[in-house]
């Protein structure tokens, strides 16, 4: 069994050609480039039993010979693909379980009988080994396309595949090679999209999550897990963003960028880092940038669309809700350059490359202590900010929902290492406590916005939808002195005794 380690990258058709011909990537080259073609066929039952246990069966030919290789498990982590291989020759063009077996490979029981293909990858792939700052690195450039029934994708990316080195150098040379052409870190493989094809399922926004903790982790090692899992929740949710496929894909985006914040914020408390550092400027200013954009989705949507609901032949109502429509354009097209952008493609890389460097040496803080810490410090500013708030105080609303927020993400990250029957009311309280400031503050930025709109013509239309959002406001706060009760009456969980 092999240890495959690669980044991919997507580029368009006429910047690899741009990238062959580069003088760089000759000045590396270790030998003459070669040109292979290789067709694969992916195997899998009708219901994709071996994609669900994150396993991939191929059979490959490259010239005249016939490879079939099995992967499974592994990770993706800032775009570096990880996944345990299993790969050995076989006679021709049909599955050898008995050469799959002595390899060491092992498929699920009851699969095998059931296996059919399920789609092909057909492409050329010009190979280059290069040497790049002692490391060895195989270049692929691939061109052609995937193949499911009568339905296809193309294929045009590169693979930077580890041969001996360090993970950091495959993220380094990207970043080089991002100043020549551009380039997109590729969360998903070419496989993934065979299985997309294949199945015919509708895309949806990936939620995200954080992996389990153990409590027995270094906390170097359970903040890299905690940095790679927002990494790849902001990434899995990027394209359906831009594509405008649904706007939950943005909403996730603002999601994962935001733990990301929160994440970068824990890790610089513990080691400061001047590159990470720079990294969470970047996503703080990502995180202004898209939050601009959600305050004119909420309006338009929640505040603004119901009141035209109620009276839709108020001519008032219809300019300002046009108006405001053009405004949220306006924010989403800013929105969707930035994402667009190289700088996003190189924020990604630099990423992989600190998450994959030197690491300060160890602190002496196990992760329950550090968690129980952070669990309580944050628990403590929810207090503090809470305290005393009748629910008129705009900014102190503003600065208590940040504080839940903060204490809400923390749980997700941590409370996991903690026993879950002790968790359960806390975060139900939280939860609710949450939403409610959330409304609280969307009402707020209404007013703001409002403002932004307000002239003589529009005044009385502005001072309708002003009275609406009071009545919605009284309501509310009404609704968050009850909840702010029911979480002071709620018991801390962290305690280091309650470790799971």
């Amino acid at each position: 069994m092999a240890i495959e380690t690669e980044l991919k990258l997507h580029i368009s058709p006429e910047h690899l050609q741009k990238l062959k011909r580069h003088p760089f990537i000759r000045s590396l080259s270790a030998d003459r480039a070669h040109t292979l073609k290789l067709y694969s066929i992916y195997y899998d039952t009708a219901d994709l039993e071996l994609h669900r246990r994150a396993m991939a069966l191929r059979l490959r030919r490259v010239g005249k010979q016939w490879l079939q290789t099995l992967k499974g498990g592994g990770q993706v982590s800032a775009g570096l693909h990880q996944r345990n291989e299993w790969e050995m020759p076989v006679l021709s063009e049909q599955l050898d379980f008995t050469a799959l077996k002595a390899g060491g490979g092992k498929l699920p029981g009851g699969v095998r009988n059931r296996l059919q293909p399920v789609f092909v990858t057909d492409f050329t792939r010009n190979v280059r080994l290069l040497d790049f700052e002692g490391a060895k690195i195989e270049l692929c450039m691939d061109s052609g396309e995937i193949r499911a029934g009568q339905s296809s994708c193309p294929i045009s990316e590169l693979e930077l595949e580890l041969k001996s080195g360090a993970p950091q150098q495959l993220f380094r040379l990207a970043l080089a090679l991002l100043d020549i052409v551009p380039l997109d870190v590729e969360h998903t493989s070419k496989a993934e999209y065979g299985y997309l094809l294949f199945s015919a399922a509708k895309p949806s926004a990936s939620k995200g999550q954080f992996a389990p903790l153990k409590k027995t982790q270094s906390m170097d090692s359970a903040l890299q897990s905690l940095i790679g899992d927002c990494l790849a929740h902001v990434q899995s949710n990027v394209p359906g963003a831009l594509l405008k496929l649904d706007e939950e894909y943005l909403h996730q985006v603002r999601v994962g960028l935001r733990r990301l914040r929160v994440v970068l914020s824990i890790a610089l408390r513990l080691h400061p880092d001047a590159e990470l550092s720079a990294l969470r400027e970047q996503v703080s200013s990502l995180c202004v940038e898209l939050g601009r954009s959600r305050e004119w989705d909420v309006f338009v949507t929640q505040t603004l669309a119901p009141i035209c609901t109620r009276l839709p032949e108020h001519e008032g109502l219809r300019e300002v809700l046009s108006m405001s429509e053009r405004a949220r354009r306006k924010q989403h097209v800013g929105m969707e350059s930035s994402l667009a952008a190289q700088d996003f493609q190189r924020m990604l890389l630099r990423f992989g490359a600190w998450m994959h460097g030197a690491r300060p040496e160890e602190t002496n803080t196990t992760l329950v202590q550090f968690a129980a810490l952070t669990l309580e410090r944050r628990s403590r500013q929810v207090l503090k900010h809470g305290k005393g708030l009748a629910g008129e105080d705009a900014a102190q609303l503003h600065a208590l929902r940040i504080a839940c927020k903060k204490l809400r993400y923390s749980i997700e990250m941590f409370g996991g290492i903690f026993a879950h029957n002790k968790a359960g009311g806390y975060v139900a309280a939280l939860s609710e406590l949450q939403d409610i400031l959330g409304t609280l503050n969307d009402i707020a930025v209404a007013h703001r916005l409002l403002d932004g709109l307000d002239n003589a013509a529009r005044h009385d239309t502005l001072a309708l939808i002003r009275g609406w959002m009071e009545h919605d406001f009284t309501e509310r706060v009404a609704e968050f002195g009850r909840a702010w009760k029911r979480f002071l009456a709620q018991k801390r969980f962290w305690d280091r005794t309650s470790a799971g």
